[in-house]
């Protein structure tokens, strides 16, 4: 039995807490009540008017991969028109928006904490369509997986913002989407409606609630994925492999190159609630597809004292360091549809703002992950980048508090 009553579940037993009206719905796989029903089949049975589904990243059933979308079509257990966003403009949006012709756009999808995994802007990107075109906006909320009494590393620069990071958040931001909702409407002015989830408190991880996890993407299996993400995540701005196309997508880091230095010098640093295990994996798809690599394995032991971010930048620093002539950085993609990932996080829809790119169309990957060029910059001077991520701290710093919802 669950112990947290999410957004959806208390709509579901109180329909007027949308306010009636017409009802376009973003969801995905995660959109679930505790007992595993699809959110649009509960809303529907409940009475509300639900009238169109909006598709993000991976697409509404979660069958595609990181970096595409779900073609726009009718959702066979519904029969809603389910229309694609993913790597829609502002213009496209809009005119997705007003084709619907729906009163209220409706957002329930799981996040999970992490500024570069893109449910977030999209979710961002719908709430300036809704403002422009004068449509209510409202986000049945969800906890926080990672718990919400910690935010980890740097504010993003808005000059590298991108799909993968549209504000001035920090990289772990510790809110629910529905506080993240009520930050950036300072700056959107949307109608905004969150119906915040009753029961959690910010001390409560995942495992806490009771509420079932549901894969929000296709490599973020586990809550363990989840809580190494927002360092390990970072790998994907460079050559080495961040576990795509294994079992521990990025628990598992590596590189044909590697060797038995990278673990014990890591396991040297007694970085945090964290040990790390010498691995060989061979990744079926994406970075070195079909080779064995070598890296390691995060055994996070302290989930309360783990800082995956100040992991992160020491796991780059020490693989740049051991390796100089082969570390490689990977330049990023200002649109949807190439390996740099994303959402596990690509830099998203073109025309929205992808990062400077200097003398080069497209910028370096770990620029618009990292939210600067700092990160990048640091490791390539030879210095330690532990020193750009500043001490964790409570979101109500970052925030200023008013956007918070819970205890």
């Amino acid at each position: 039995m669950s112990l947290v009553r999410t957004g959806i579940e208390r709509v579901v037993h109180d329909p007027g807490l949308l306010g009636g009206g017409r009802i376009g719905l973003v969801t995905n796989p995660t959109g679930v009540l505790p007992d595993l029903t699809p959110g649009v089949t509960a809303l529907l049975s409940a009475g509300v008017p639900v009238t169109a589904l909006f598709s993000p990243e991976h697409g509404v059933r979660g069958a595609a991969q990181d970096g595409h979308g779900e073609a726009a079509g009718t959702d066979p257990a519904t029969g809603l028109p389910v229309l694609d966003t993913y790597g829609a403009g502002s213009a496209a949006l809009d005119e997705l928006v007003e084709a619907a012709k729906v009163d209220t756009l409706v957002f329930d999808i799981a996040d999970i904490g992490t500024r570069f995994y893109t449910y977030v802007w999209t979710m961002y990107d719908l709430m300036a369509s809704a403002a422009r075109l004068g449509v209510r906006f409202a986000v049945l909320d969800r906890p926080n997986p990672l718990g919400g009494t910690v935010a980890e590393g740097p504010l993003l620069d808005p000059a590298f913002a991108s799909f993968v990071g549209r504000a001035a958040i920090p990289l772990r931001h510790g809110l629910t989407a529905g506080e993240l909702a009520r930050h950036v409407n300072r700056s959107i002015g949307a109608d905004l409606l969150v119906v915040a989830a009753e029961g959690w408190r910010r001390d409560m991880p995942h495992a806490a609630t009771g509420l079932p996890w549901v894969m929000p993407s296709a490599n973020m299996p586990t809550p363990d994925t989840a809580l190494v993400y927002p360092g390990t995540g970072l790998f994907e701005g460079t050559n080495l492999s961040e576990g795509r196309g294994t079992t521990r997508p990025f628990e598992l880091v590596g590189a044909p190159y590697l060797d038995e230095r990278f673990a014990a010098g890591l396991n040297a640093l007694e970085l945090p609630g964290v040990r790390f295990r010498d691995a060989w994996f061979t990744p079926a798809f994406r970075k070195h597809a079909g080779v064995a690599v070598r890296g390691v394995q995060l055994h996070v032991h302290d989930a309360g004292a783990f800082r995956p971010v100040l992991t992160g930048v020491a796991m780059l620093h020490l693989a740049r360091s051991l390796h100089p002539e082969e570390f490689a950085w990977r330049r990023g993609d200002a649109g949807p549809g190439e390996e740099t990932g994303q959402g596990e996080g690509n830099a998203g829809p073109a025309g929205d703002g992808a990062g400077p790119a200097g003398e080069n169309a497209r910028p370096y990957f770990t620029d618009l992950l990292w939210g600067s060029d700092s990160l990048r910059r640091v490791l390539d001077a030879g210095d330690d980048p532990r020193g750009l991520c500043p001490p964790p701290c409570h979101p109500e710093v970052w925030t200023g508090g008013d956007p918070l919802l819970y205890p």
